[in-house]
């Protein structure tokens, strides 16, 4: 699957010099003071999305499109560049933002650069997006032998900025594949490898996504499944193994202490992309569990515990000739607008983008 960041055009040269480039580009620093500010922002002229060549037979590096989203330019629509990284096998997935919202108020910090984790090879790539918007160079490697040596972990996945100015990066396992080896690397603003994140102890049984909620001090993260397992293909049979997740891992934040595991069960399973809403006083959020095909919602209970629920099911599809009788939708990544109003998710299997409103997260429609 590949991801993608957003990037506006230079809003002026004072911009540029005071915060950086893009729409977070501000005299207190990057993003926006409220997620309502951020939809009064300049749209984005630019957008960055990694593509893979693994499982095509092709070896080919990945590499990093940038695809103009200028309705006024002569290359509205296309790509325009193509940065190559200088390794095949990689399998780029998700990318981050060295600085964000996250940083906001802080006029040092400028969002330049974009983090690309390596799932498959466990290289992190940081990529400088400053010196040519449209035509972004290699800044780094973060190699796997340093992350592992530091930490034990492999299998990068996700990362996110944090306001000190690191950068987490969820990792899936050890460098054999074992999940019993997750957990969370930080590193510093110079991307070197600082650490794990999580205290001794608490790693989770499996990793994939977070998301952290400073105002409620938790962060929650989500469970796919083992590299051993996972990296040669999927196989029904490792998820009755044992070899995938169906759990939600509560952690203090931003204290890295394990505080609660919620098992979403059946109807959970391989519960994927995790999302908080945007507006940092609401404690609830949601996941999507791609094998189950159901949307959960996750929330604060009145107690200050946490629990979940399933608010949207999928129905699979009556096929012939697959690995199974019927289809699930696979629900793979989804995004909140920025008003807390609407959620749209990917059906990646049935091939559809579904939108529902969540005004009532109870209750979508």
């Amino acid at each position: 699957m590949a991801t993608a960041a957003v990037e506006s055009g230079l809003l002026s040269d004072k911009s540029r010099s005071v915060g950086g480039n893009g729409c977070c580009a501000h005299k207190n620093g990057p993003g926006y003071a409220t997620p309502i500010e951020a939809m009064s922002g300049p749209k984005e002229s630019l957008i960055y999305v990694t593509c893979v060549y693994n499982g095509t037979g092709k070896q080919k590096p990945d590499y990093l499109a940038t695809i103009d989203l200028d309705p006024n330019s002569p290359t509205y629509s296309k790509v325009i560049h193509r940065l190559p990284m200088p390794y095949v096998s990689d399998e780029l997935h998700h990318s981050g933002w060295n600085s964000c919202s996250s940083c906001h108020g802080d006029p040092s910090a400028v969002r330049r650069f974009l983090v690309l984790p390596s799932l498959l090879s466990s290289r992190i790539y940081v990529i400088d997006t400053e010196k040519n918007p449209r035509a972004p160079q290699l800044h780094k490697v973060v190699k796997p032998a340093d992350i592992e040596q530091k930490t034990g972990l492999a299998f990068p996945h996700t990362s996110h900025c944090l306001a000190s100015g690191e950068i987490m990066v969820s990792c899936l396992g050890d460098k054999d594949g074992n999940a019993a080896g997750n957990g969370f690397l930080l590193l510093d603003s110079e991307f070197n490898v600082k650490g794990r994140w999580e205290k001794p102890g608490h790693s989770p049984a499996f990793g994939y996504d977070f998301w952290y909620q400073p105002r409620h001090k938790t962060m929650i993260s989500s469970s796919w499944g083992a590299p051993c397992a996972f990296r040669g293909g999927f196989n029904l049979q490792h998820v009755s193994d044992g070899l995938y997740g169906r759990h939600l891992n509560v952690y203090s934040w931003p204290d890295g202490e394990l505080k609660q595991t919620l098992d979403l069960g059946d109807t959970g399973l391989l519960p994927l992309e995790t999302r908080f809403l945007h507006d940092p006083s609401k404690d609830t959020g949601f996941v999507g569990s791609a094998l189950s095909s159901n949307m959960v919602r996750f929330f604060k209970t009145s107690e200050g515990s946490w629990d979940h629920e399933v608010v949207i099911s999928v129905q699979p599809l009556k096929v012939k000739n697959w690995i199974l009788p019927e289809m699930p939708g696979l629900i793979t990544d989804f995004l909140i607008s920025l008003d807390d109003r609407y959620l749209y998710f990917v059906n990646w299997l049935h091939g559809d983008v579904r939108q529902y409103n969540i005004e009532d997260p109870k209750k979508p429609v």
